[in-house]
């Protein structure tokens, strides 16, 4: 779709680039109420633009409390979210595919979690799949992960071998596509499943040969546990081999998107102050998390955000259109390559799968780290 951004963005105060698992109950984060809002939208939505109360939405993570989720924490306390008259409900995710299939199910109206499940799911049930509206992860953090003492050097080494996951991983979900541009015969594969807890740890006592993960979760985790991970670890980045995807970002049920475009709207700008904030400040970010999470570590967590930062979110790219925007010509690149690979019965148009009408401004997207 392609109506312009600058209908549905509102000047705000956030820092553009010149100046500066296992489920886990829900938490009642936010309860925002207020006067009435009014908005101006665009005129194939006309009649919507209407003052109305607070809009509840519950969003679910793609995985446990991390410093990659702060950003969302951050905007609740400095009340982005309010501000925008969204009631806003977080919960824990287990798994960013599952993301996908929970916000389907009629659980959830929004999420962060992965386009590729997106796309999968649109093939088949069109109309019924999310729509990603703001893309974070601009470059896959799916990736593989081995001891360095391995006798895996390459991937066709993987034939024969026991790789592990989550049984919703996305990496998982995700290795038929690489394992065809890497021409590994994935059938000579086996899949052990665990919990995420036990990703690193079964791969260090060696109870599988590799295991597919986030690198920017696992990264962290073997920090944690003292591991050098560029040392003691060999990694297959699944974007250095071929497999040029997009990932996570914040998607909306297509009923959220039909009938209140305007908290879609106010929840992407909301996100985007918080994104903002929290690459300006990285430790408040992680003060926000830890108030729902007090138990963190949180060195590691900030350093797991910076992580992210620097390798999935703020890429050349992203530089360009600004965090929350991608390539549709990539996009579509993406959709036939995952169709190829999965052999989908109907390959999605970009327009299903990804609305950019709601972002803010590039100007008011374009970040950099200090």
């Amino acid at each position: 779709m392609t109506a312009s951004n600058d209908l549905f963005a509102r000047s705000s105060s956030i820092h553009p680039a010149d100046p500066a698992e296992t489920a886990m109950p829900r938490r009642r984060l936010l309860g925002a109420t207020g006067a009435a809002l009014g908005l101006s939208i665009a005129p194939g939505l006309a009649g919507v633009a209407h003052a109305q109360s607070s809009t509840p939405i519950r969003f679910v993570l793609d995985w446990k409390y991390q410093g990659i989720h702060a950003w969302y924490y951050l905007a609740i306390d400095r009340g982005y979210f309010a501000a925008e008259k969204i009631d806003l409900t977080i919960d824990q995710g287990d798994g960013s595919a599952a993301t996908v299939t929970k916000i389907m199910a009629g659980t959830y109206q929004a999420g962060f979690g992965d386009i590729n499940a997106i796309i999968q799911n649109a093939s088949t049930r069109q109309g019924a799949a999310p729509v990603m509206v703001y893309m974070i992860y601009n470059r896959t953090p799916f990736a593989l992960m081995t001891r360095s003492s391995s006798p895996i050097r390459t991937l066709k080494d993987l034939e024969g071998k026991t790789l592990g996951s989550p049984a919703s991983g996305a990496a998982m979900k995700m290795f038929p596509v690489l394992a065809e541009m890497a021409g590994v015969d994935e059938s000579k594969v086996k899949w052990l499943n665990m919990t995420p807890n036990l990703q690193e740890q079964m791969l260090l006592q060696g109870q599988v040969d590799a295991s597919a993960v986030f690198s920017v979760t696992s990264y962290m985790n073997l920090i944690a546990q003292r591991l050098d991970p560029e040392k003691d670890i060999r990694w297959f980045h699944y974007a250095d081999h071929g497999i040029d995807l997009y990932s996570n970002g914040v998607m909306v049920s297509p009923a959220l998107l039909r009938d209140r475009p305007e908290a879609v709207a106010g929840l992407v700008r909301a996100v985007n102050r918080g994104m903002a904030d929290a690459i300006a400040s990285p430790d408040a970010a992680i003060e926000a998390l830890a108030k729902r999470e007090p138990l963190i570590n949180r060195d590691i967590e900030k350093r797991r955000l910076i992580y992210a930062l620097n390798n999935v979110i703020l890429t050349k790219e992203a530089a360009a259109i600004g965090v929350g925007d991608l390539s549709d010509d990539r996009l579509k690149r993406s959709i036939t390559q995952l169709s190829k690979a999965f052999e989908l019965k109907r390959e999605p148009a970009p327009a299903e799968i990804f609305d950019r009408r709601f972002l803010p401004p590039v100007a008011q997207r374009q970040f950099k780290l200090s």
